[in-house]
């Protein structure tokens, strides 16, 4: 490159001709050639310069934004909105489960919520001794969740469970009608949402899908719930009029399952108790459902109609409750299977 540079500095010291002939074009052409290469191949080499340079720049920076980034996630636990934003769209984890890693951003999103709630409904004020303990309440919380549902994750690709955009819809079309039988429209339940949560709608979306996401997996992963409920249809099946709370006492010592008994009390048809009320407001006077999959998640449910109204209904009911996943993550806890990127207190806050 040195040879090609001296040479290309080398100037031709014998003046071109004073007059173009045909004996002299030659010499003419070879001159004014010899003055462009001056320009060109110097700019050339300044060029491959300057992209090395970028190149060099460009890479120190990425280095000291990851640094910063890191810095900020992890040791300083900054929690802005810019900070979330950023989680959203690189996937950092904040824990790790099982071998299954725990997003920042679902992380933030559930402390963020908690956080606007309190000061926005409660008059949270951070700044004082009580406040900094419900932020580390928070915090504890926001991580338990973010790592259940986490590990709800890993077993719904293990069991190829999943949840489509319809239940999702359907999931948000159900708590969107009120007691009386209305319903709340899309806009306006989403500004709902908004005002008490801080969630746009795709972030509700987000959590109620992630909400399915774990009462699937709990139900699939909880044999002896489902073992117990087909003891009680049995039953019920041959007796009808077996008394409700004997028989939860019997399967619950039969099978462990901390079975229980309930009466409702004069509750509104659509009472937002995961449909057991729409459910026994199909049924005679002491008839019995099938067994319900609760929509709250919470187990199994067989309910008897006591009594109903235009309005209302009374019914009591047997709950199997699910047991299996959360023990599950418990022991995962126990054994260390569990791993926090970031230290929050576990001491108890006031709620």
């Amino acid at each position: 490159m040195k040879k090609l540079i001296k040479k290309l500095r080398r100037r031709d010291k014998t003046p071109p001709p004073t007059r173009i002939t045909s004996e002299t074009i030659e010499k003419h052409r070879e001159h004014i050639l010899a003055g462009g290469r001056r320009f060109k191949y110097p700019v050339q080499y300044a060029r491959h310069k300057l992209v090395f340079n970028a190149i060099i720049i460009s890479v120190v920076a990425i280095i000291i934004a990851i640094i910063v980034g890191w810095v900020q996630l992890y040791p300083v636990q900054n929690t802005s909105e810019f900070i979330y934003r950023v989680t959203k769209v690189i996937p950092v984890p904040v824990a790790i489960v099982d071998g299954q890693f725990v997003p920042y951003s679902d992380y933030l999103m559930a402390y963020r919520s908690s956080v606007y709630f309190a000061e926005q409904k409660q008059q949270l004020n951070v700044k004082t001794d009580d406040g900094k303990r419900q932020i580390e309440y928070y915090k504890q919380q926001s991580m338990k969740e973010a790592i259940t549902d986490a590990y709800a994750r890993k077993l719904a690709n293990e069991l190829k469970l999943s949840v489509s955009s319809s239940e999702i819809q359907a999931s948000i079309k159900d708590k969107r009608k009120t007691s009386s039988g209305s319903e709340t429209t899309e806009n306006a339940y989403y500004a709902i949402i908004l005002d008490f949560y801080g969630w746009s709608p795709d972030e509700y979306k987000h959590v109620t899908e992630t909400g399915l996401m774990r009462q699937k997996v709990a139900y699939a992963v909880d044999k002896n719930a489902l073992n117990a409920s087909d003891k009680i249809k049995t039953i019920l099946a041959k007796d009808s009029k077996t008394d409700f709370k004997t028989l939860a006492s019997t399967i619950s010592k039969q099978t462990g399952t901390k079975t229980t008994y309930g009466t409702s009390g004069l509750v509104p048809k659509l009472n937002q108790d995961g449909g057991l009320a729409a459910e026994a407001s199909k049924l005679e006077k002491s008839a019995i459902s099938p067994v319900i999959k609760s929509s709250r998640g919470d187990g199994y449910y067989v309910v008897r109609l006591i009594d109903k109204n235009a309005e209302q209904v009374n019914y009591e009911y047997i709950n199997v409750p699910l047991s299996v996943f959360k023990s599950n993550l418990e022991k995962l806890i126990k054994d260390g299977k569990v791993t926090e990127f970031i230290s929050i207190p576990k001491e108890n806050a006031n709620r």
